[in-house]
């Protein structure tokens, strides 16, 4: 049986935009589904929280891990992190450096980007050119130019937010691999 982990964004929550209508469809297809929820993802510095953001996930070789946004800048360190490969990682809106001037307590000063690409066999990253915090496809490429993968670039801004209604996915619910 495959699992899921699909982590929110920012301030988010698992019960928002298109995150309980993947967890859906992927349980629909008999997977296991964990939507943590992190209020404090990107407000604690990512050394600080990631030990209890492990422990939470429990990912093994068979954990399919979706991160957006705050969520994807997250699962950079845990790729770094696990002792295990994954069979892939998505990761919607994500970036390894500031995408603007706010402070981003979830990203590493540096990467080993050697071993996260080492811990994960399909990396998929979706990236918009009209994303409204800078999380566009440029950063996308800086992940895709030192990771390898697939970048899929879209114009469709942050793929979810307060002032974007974003209940389903289908593009993503596509690229994951079953």
């Amino acid at each position: 049986m495959t699992r899921a982990v699909i982590v929110h964004g920012t301030g988010g929550h698992p019960d928002v935009i298109w995150y309980p209508w993947l967890a859906d469809r992927l349980a629909a297809r008999g997977w296991t589904v964990d939507r943590p929820h992190f209020p404090d993802l990107n407000v604690t510095p990512v050394d600080d929280f990631l030990p209890g953001a492990l422990d939470r996930m429990a990912i093994d070789e068979d954990t399919v891990l979706i991160g957006h946004s705050g969520g994807a800048a997250l699962l950079l360190a845990v790729l770094e992190r696990i002792e295990v490969t994954v069979p892939q990682a998505v990761l919607v809106a994500g970036y390894s450096t500031r995408p603007n001037e706010d402070e981003e307590p979830v990203l590493r000063a540096s990467y080993d980007w050697r071993r996260i690409a080492a811990h994960v066999d399909d990396l998929v990253l979706i990236n918009s050119v009209t994303d409204p915090y800078g999380c566009d496809w440029r950063q996308g490429m800086a992940i895709r130019d030192r990771t390898g993968g697939t970048l899929v670039v879209r114009d469709e801004g942050h793929f979810g937010d307060v002032d974007q209604p974003f209940d389903t996915f289908e593009l993503l619910d596509r690229l994951i691999r079953t």
